[in-house]
């Protein structure tokens, strides 16, 4: 004869209903508006300086891939794929890629030109805003394997204060950054 169980009536809420509304909890929780999202007194939130910054350092990371390429010709088939990266991720924060683009064009535009008066006073505010490449381009690609590596972990550790979207495009762009320095690192050998 089989042996069948007595029915059982659950005397309180299934280990499924409970494992489904807390996954619900905490997804509209991720979701939802935060006091940070919505600009108080015309100040930025926090989340609008973040993408900002990262807009920021994404413009100044694509200027020294554009001096380093500009320094070291021999490197460019390395460099270029990854300088366009960078600038598609200032763009994804929301700066300006063609700034980035047209200030490393203007500075080497403006190195060869150093004749002219207007030319020089280009060449010394691009000068201060471009950074310096090492001579050796194994040096160079060593230093611009330690700033993605920098900017990644800045990114990294910023993720916990981000809002949602934010922080996965940060995630995002961080893991890049690190593809970015290996890729670099890699070169350097």
């Amino acid at each position: 004869m089989p042996f069948t169980l007595p029915p059982r009536i659950p005397s309180g809420p299934r280990r499924r209903s409970l494992l489904a509304s807390a996954a619900g909890a905490a997804l509209l929780a991720g979701c939802s508006d935060s006091p940070d999202s919505a600009n108080t007194a015309g100040s930025p939130s926090a989340a609008d300086r973040a993408r900002a910054r990262a807009a920021r350092d994404s413009a100044a990371l694509a200027a020294w891939y554009a001096a380093a390429i500009a320094a070291h010709p021999a490197l460019a088939d390395l460099l270029r794929p990854l300088r366009t990266e960078v600038v598609r991720h200032t763009e994804a924060f929301g700066g300006s890629g063609q700034a980035s683009a047209s200030a490393s064009t203007s500075a080497s535009a403006s190195a060869s030109a150093s004749d002219s008066a207007s030319a020089s006073v280009s060449a010394s505010a691009s000068a201060s805003a471009s950074p310096a490449v090492a001579a050796d381009p194994k040096a160079a690609l060593s230093d611009l394997a330690a700033a993605e590596r920098a900017l990644a972990d800045r990114r990294t550790k910023a993720l916990l204060e981000l809002p949602g979207e934010l922080a996965r495009l940060m995630a995002s762009v961080a893991a890049a950054g690190a593809a970015h320095a290996f890729l670099l690192t890699e070169g350097a050998k």
